[in-house]
């Protein structure tokens, strides 16, 4: 067993204004994103640079926080929605945590088909540009997911397992640490390593999601299910029912990806 490491999840505190780890995990993620796809190729190809890129981050940015909140509420808190029918401010009160990353992530793809569509890029290439880099924000969340004490594991005796202040006295499975290992860092080489190979648009998309969906679904199993929904149907968290359905989508995609192009 190992004692929980309790950081501070505040790195500055000036009255009622507070630096969350939590939220700089965020920032870094999207200055992760700017860098590493600012220098691909296929980025340079096509024209996603300075201010063109700053304005696809600034669009998935605003996408995924607002598909993440909403996705949480949807997919964790309906069974609440009565709650939040009498307290309509706490809609949006990001603050008190809840953030879905399935959510998140349905978000950012209809942002990015927004700016595709408003500026003639194709969806696809443009897609497997910038997914690349989703893993390296994915990790960092996951760290700060961590540092917060939530989201942890199932109860354990392995010698690694962690008693987390919200998680009673019993050790458990660090399970953000393992989402982090690979939903972040594992499946960020898997795409960083693919980027350059000649693959139909759209391919890198399907590996992201059909990676992540494996990988978290897998995790699921040892990380401790949303006490308001618990295992539905006896055995499957609502994260695993949401993985079974990208792994779908990623196969459905990958059967109606184009026929990939010369130049690519």
């Amino acid at each position: 067993m190992i004692p929980f490491p309790r950081i501070n999840p505040n790195i500055i505190e000036i009255g009622p204004l507070k630096l969350r780890w939590y939220g700089l995990m965020y920032v870094l993620g999207f200055l992760a994103a700017y860098f590493l796809t600012s220098r691909q190729e296929r980025a340079r190809r096509l024209g996603l640079q300075g201010g063109s890129l700053q304005d696809l981050i600034f669009y998935l940015a605003l996408g995924l926080i607002l598909g993440a909140r909403f996705g949480y509420l949807i997919f964790y808190q309906f069974p609440n929605y009565q709650y939040y029918l009498e307290h309509p401010l706490e809609i949006i009160a990001i603050w008190h945590g809840g953030m879905s990353f399935h959510g998140g992530l349905v978000g950012a793809i209809l942002a990015g088909i927004l700016f595709c569509q408003r500026r003639g890029l194709p969806i696809l290439e443009v897609a497997d540009t910038i997914i690349v880099s989703a893993p390296v924000g994915i990790g960092l969340g996951r760290l700060g997911n961590f540092i917060n004490g939530e989201l942890f594991g199932r109860p354990s005796n392995l010698p690694w397992a962690i008693v987390f202040p919200d998680g009673g006295s019993i050790p458990r499975h660090p399970s953000q640490l393992y989402e982090a290992g690979l939903e972040g860092l594992l499946l960020f080489l898997i795409l960083w390593k693919l980027k350059d190979q000649n693959f139909r648009p759209g391919t890198l998309v399907c590996v992201f999601l059909g990676g992540y969906g494996a990988f978290r679904f897998l995790v699921e199993f040892v990380r401790e299910p949303d006490p308001q929904l618990g295992l539905l149907w006896g055995f499957l968290s609502m994260g695993q029912i949401l993985c079974l359905t990208m792994i779908l989508a990623a196969l459905i995609l990958w059967f109606f990806l184009p026929k990939p192009t010369k130049e690519q």
